[in-house]
């Protein structure tokens, strides 16, 4: 049974003052029935099984009853273990949260977010592996999860984490495969941003949070998590490095990006299984 925070419980009145019921806000949210999320997660904005090399990763059935839903929803048969679901819920902290937030009342018990992230460190490279140790609040959703009023809620600026234990366990996991097959792995301090056209202008500012990557979603996902009582930790793919001029605007090579893409195909399905293989005997 999770633990879920009290001002969970407040979301869930709010809803039912206007008639929502729990279950009924689930399925709308993620487009299928409650049962068919599995305990393990994979929550990712934008990436998609299809990705992952399928003999590492396994068999995706797409169990969302439209294509191209709004949030996109996959059964995972792995080479080995217990099936887990994966969701894609587009890009950016709004409708990543509300996903993030209707898992708290499926079977969810852990979950690993994965995507890509901006480096903001000259020893990242494009495919390199990152696990953030936090994000630094940038977003305009996680106002919405504090107990205070709208007005007062000023997040920006607060670090959230993941849950300490999944985290270190993908850590240890991320960074003995990392090494195995050769690729860079980091543990960052990572700013969730709202923008990637005017975050240029605001690099400097960033960097003075103490944060080496950027990404959109991660500070809201991990408050979102704690709140619906259940674990979350996050694995990024480097996309992207500002400070060499490697950004998303431009500057990066196809030889880069096809490294990246590679390493993401081949080397992120073991982390994962093996992350919740640990998690199912633990």
């Amino acid at each position: 049974m999770k633990q879920h925070h009290p001002l969970y419980q407040t979301l869930l009145d709010g809803m039912a003052r206007y008639g929502a019921e729990p279950a009924g806000a689930v399925e709308e949210t993620l487009g299928v029935p409650v049962e068919r999320i599995r305990r393990h997660v994979v929550l990712a904005p934008w990436w998609e099984p299809s990705m992952f090399d399928p003999a590492c990763f396994g068999r995706a059935e797409y169990i969302s009853p439209v294509p191209n839903a709004e949030t996109m929803v996959w059964e995972v048969e792995p080479p080995q273990g217990e099936p887990l679901t994966f969701i894609k819920t587009h890009i950016g902290a709004p409708v990543c949260t509300d996903v993030a937030l209707a898992l708290g009342l499926t079977a969810c018990e852990a979950c690993l977010f994965i995507g890509s992230v901006g480096a903001l460190d000259p020893a990242m490279r494009l495919g390199d592996i990152v696990v953030p140790e936090s994000s630094v609040c940038g977003d305009g959703t996680s106002r919405y999860l504090l107990p205070g009023t709208l007005a007062q809620n000023d997040p920006f600026g607060m670090r959230a984490y993941p849950d300490a234990a999944l985290n270190a366990r993908l850590i240890r996991t991320a960074k003995r495969i990392a090494g195995e097959e050769g690729v860079g792995f980091h543990v960052a301090r990572n700013f969730s941003i709202d923008t990637i056209f005017a975050q240029f202008s605001r690099i400097d500012e960033i960097l003075a949070f103490g944060c080496n990557t950027v990404e959109m979603e991660t500070a809201a996902a991990f408050r979102a998590a704690e709140l619906a009582g259940y674990r979350m930790a996050a694995l990024f793919s480097v996309s992207d490095n500002t400070l060499q001029n490697k950004s998303l605007m431009g500057g990066r090579e196809a030889g880069e990006r096809a490294y990246r893409k590679r390493v993401r195909a081949a080397v992120f399905p073991g982390i994962l299984h093996s992350c919740f293989a640990e998690n199912a005997d633990s």
